[in-house]
């Protein structure tokens, strides 16, 4: 589990978990190992993974049944930190974390679409992992009227949670269109596909809660570990 991230630990379990039922690695009905057995997997006290659990039950992801263990109940549109995003491990799920590569405020480059009111933007760059593997590398490009400075270290493994805790800004909604595209040359070497070579290339804009668009991304996935996936129930 990431030391790093602003989100407390037992919400990183929780969210792992609705990331691996949504996924199909835990079937409806199903019930989970027993709790100590899954802290000991997990790395982490019974009392951590006992809150993650009433985090689930809370959202109507979890039954537990006095005596007898805590049964799966998988449902539509759950309320998740990670809704917005859309990679996964090619077996499913994976809990997302993120290393920040650079953060800088810049003009707003001309090839981008219209977002936001100012001439500038955050470029956020970062590389996100899930379960540790490098998996997607991620540019993402803040309209900079929500802040005159961001700081790396201020940001949240979900930078959608960073939005709304610290800036007053809410995603409501985004668009993704698929695409191929080349690794950029900023590519660190532990990301799995070298600079310059074909990969699939997610662009992405968002809107906040005024309905205006405030943020485009493009996200380059290594689809050797990871797959771009979206379930329509």
């Amino acid at each position: 589990m990431s030391d790093q991230s602003s989100l407390p630990l037992y919400i990183q379990i929780s969210e792992m978990l609705i990331r691996e039922i949504n996924a199909g690695r835990y079937l409806d009905g199903e019930r989970l190992p027993p709790e100590r057995d899954m802290s000991a997997e997990l790395g982490i006290s019974v009392g951590t993974l006992r809150k993650a659990l009433a985090d689930l039950t809370s959202k109507g992801m979890l039954e537990r049944v006095q005596g007898s263990g805590n049964y799966i109940r998988a449902q539509a549109d759950t309320k998740s930190v990670y809704a917005f995003f859309r990679v996964e491990l090619l077996r499913g799920g994976g809990l997302p974390t993120a290393d920040v590569l650079d953060v800088t405020r810049l003009a707003k480059p001309v090839d981008l679409p219209d977002f936001g009111a100012s001439s500038d933007a955050h470029r956020i760059r970062r590389l996100r992992k899930l379960d540790g593997t490098p998996a997607v590398l991620e540019e993402i490009w803040l309209d900079a009227s929500f802040a005159e400075r961001i700081a790396a270290r201020d940001l949240s493994e979900s930078l959608y949670h960073y939005y709304r805790q610290r800036l007053g800004l809410w995603i409501m909604r985004a668009e993704d269109q698929l695409r191929l595209g080349d690794v950029p040359e900023w590519a660190p070497q532990d990301f799995g596909t070298p600079q310059g070579s074909p990969c699939l290339l997610a662009d992405r804009i968002s809107w906040g809660q005024n309905g205006v668009r405030v943020e485009v991304s493009r996200s380059w996935i290594d689809t050797n570990v990871a797959r771009y996936v979206t379930r329509l129930k």
